[in-house]
């Protein structure tokens, strides 16, 4: 039996979960995450807890036994507290800011960078401290979104410039060393 698979998933005050046509459906104060399932993997809910167990011992069943259970785990998660990545702007001129559903960046080129948000994405900006706060009920939305903004200008290793998640961490690199060596 998989450790993650067989975990209850607990459901949080507030939350409605459903499952109709083999689509699991999470509504809460946060949003509506929905959730297609895979064959062979049934969903029980009872009692306010989702148990997933699978059909048989096939290793295409054992195999998406955990991850069926973590990807509803995270609906649930989702609609009841909403899930959020932060990212940092660092560079001389580099800012962004918000306008209605777009980010306007100004990334060091020499035309502005327009980000049209995701629907169902919040975006907050921090423009004195540079930071973008991107946050939403879905985790795989504000995750693909929070990598789509970094793409725009990621960091780099010599000076450090760039959009990076507040987190991470950037190897910097030595410049030339031929002007200092004569």
């Amino acid at each position: 039996m998989s450790r993650v698979g067989k975990q209850p998933i607990k459901i949080p005050q507030g939350v409605k979960v459903t499952v109709e046509n083999q689509v699991f459906v999470a509504e809460g104060p946060k949003g509506r995450v929905s959730q297609f399932l895979l064959e062979g993997i049934p969903v029980e809910i009872e009692d306010g807890v989702v148990t997933v167990t699978r059909d048989d011992d096939s290793g295409d069943l054992r195999s998406k036994h955990g991850l069926m259970r973590a990807l509803l785990a995270n609906a649930v998660h989702g609609a009841s507290e909403g899930f959020s990545k932060q990212l940092e702007i660092h560079g001389v001129g580099y800012r962004a800011s918000l306008q209605g559903r777009e980010i306007h960046l100004s990334l060091g080129f020499s035309h502005p960078v327009v980000f049209s948000v995701p629907e169902g994405i919040e975006i907050q900006i921090d423009e004195k401290a540079g930071k973008i706060t991107v946050s939403g009920a879905d985790r795989q939305q504000v995750g693909e979104a929070a990598a789509r903004i970094r793409q725009l200008r990621k960091p780099e290793p010599y000076k450090g410039k760039g959009i990076r998640y507040s987190d991470e961490v950037v190897r910097r690199k030595v410049g030339k060393a031929g002007a200092a060596a004569k």
